[in-house]
């Protein structure tokens, strides 16, 4: 979930600048009582906005101090870790040519 997190709160960096919506989103979620995130589908989107937010202000905060204490220091676990990703990436890619094919062949079974 923190990654998750994280991700959000690079996306609404790169945004907020441009994104009223998102600014008046997160004004209102700081107004909302404790637990009111319960309260339907409007204070659950204002509730997360204020995560996201507070994630990126603490993002902001260790960009500003040159990141994180425990990102990879080394460049040989670091080329690790993107050989990982790259393997990750091309099962993805395998599942969804499977899938496509599949989809494909539902496809053609179907009457025009």
């Amino acid at each position: 979930m923190k990654n998750i997190i994280e991700l959000l709160a690079a996306w609404a960096l790169i945004h907020e600048s441009a994104d009223e919506g998102w600014k008046a989103a997160v004004k209102r979620g700081r107004e909302q009582t404790p637990g009111a995130m319960g309260d339907g589908p409007e204070a659950f989107v204002e509730g997360l906005a204020v995560l996201v937010d507070e994630e990126k202000e603490r993002l902001k905060e260790r960009l500003a101090d040159g990141g994180d204490s425990d990102e990879i220091a080394n460049p040989v676990e670091l080329g690790e870790r993107i050989d990982q990703l790259g393997f990750e990436i091309a099962e993805l890619r395998g599942r969804l040519e499977s899938l496509h094919a599949s989809i494909d062949g539902l496809a053609q079974r179907l009457p025009d």
